[in-house]
């Protein structure tokens, strides 16, 4: 296994385990609790007042170690504007429903117009690099040249990704597990199919076992929106610059589910005048309803998510 892999792994790993006992506390002190909605899950209740916006203690290391090799490996850059950008909007999101108590945070037209932004430097850093919109179709292995779609297809795909990390988060554990496998399919593929941004892989794989350790159940920090943006943009821009942005629908399939299981649940509501499918959505609340545990739900979506990133690395 490459060396540009491994060292950010331990890198990363090593800073977010230092940083999380650092942050944490000043996160309480701060008063950065999550308040828990009274209609969701009454076992999340006891939740109440845990600090958010943890997902700094794996920005960081990101950051850091990534901004050691973007000179040796420049690809790297796209999807470091990509993660750290969607989490800058995440902490402004944080920010405003924590410390301002502002439980809508960004209204929905500023956090679309700021996605919207960040999407299209992303859109203007792959044109600088002269890497292109052709998208490689899965099990085919064939490159396709998909014309004038590209470009809303990039926008579409990018910020669906990034929101569908963002419902995936609301268990212990359950983003970061699920965006484990994810980072590691992208590792090996940037090995193998030499990517140029292998580096960047290894640092958010190590950032992210880091936080794994508070974040498991019972978790003593949640990544907010700060995290769960920012890892949504960074599997986004690494489907893209390998030109695999269909990719995602199998081994973001979890990402996928989430969304759909809300976009389903709203509008069955609206059309059947208050009936619901889900007992409640995004659809990792459901099965809690249906009596399973935190960490039997976790369990499940990661080795689906394994099992997906299996059947997509065959697939390419």
């Amino acid at each position: 296994m490459s060396k540009e892999f491994i060292i950010p792994v331990l890198a990363g790993f090593l800073i977010s385990l230092i940083l999380g006992p650092v942050i944490i506390p000043v996160l309480q002190k701060m008063k950065m609790g999550q308040t828990i909605r009274t209609l969701g899950v009454q076992a999340h209740l006891k939740k109440n007042g845990t600090p958010t916006m943890g997902g700094v203690i794996f920005l960081i290391p990101i950051v850091i170690v990534s901004l050691f090799y973007v000179g040796k490996y420049p690809k790297i850059l796209p999807i470091l504007i990509l993660t750290l950008g969607f989490g800058i909007i995440g902490f402004i999101d944080d920010y405003i429903k924590v410390v301002l108590k502002s439980s809508d945070g960004l209204l929905a037209w500023q956090k679309f117009t700021l996605q919207f932004l960040l999407t299209l430097a992303f859109y203007l850093s792959l044109k600088y690099f002269n890497i292109s919109l052709d998208i490689i179709l899965p099990f085919i292995d064939k490159k396709i040249d998909i014309g004038m779609l590209a470009v809303p297809i990039l926008f579409f795909a990018i910020i669906g990704t990034v929101n569908g990390a963002n419902f995936t988060d609301g268990i212990d554990g359950l983003a970061t597990s699920v965006t484990l496998a994810i980072t590691g399919f992208f590792a090996v593929v940037s090995m193998v199919y030499n990517g140029g941004f292998t580096p960047i892989t290894g640092a958010v794989f190590g950032g992210l076992l880091g936080f794994l350790i508070f974040n498991v159940h019972p978790a003593k920090v949640f990544m907010g929106d700060t995290g769960s943006l920012a890892l949504g943009g960074f599997v986004a821009g690494c489907a893209y610059m390998l030109n695999l942005p269909l990719i995602l629908i199998i081994v973001a399939l979890i990402y996928v589910i989430e969304v759909l299981s809300v976009i389903i649940q709203v509008s069955y509501f609206k059309i059947s005048k208050g009936k619901r499918i889900f007992k409640m959505a995004p659809i990792h609340h459901h099965f809690e309803l249906c009596g399973w545990s935190e960490t039997k739900v976790v369990a499940v979506f990661t080795i689906i998510t394994i099992l997906m990133c299996m059947i997509a690395y065959i697939s390419i």
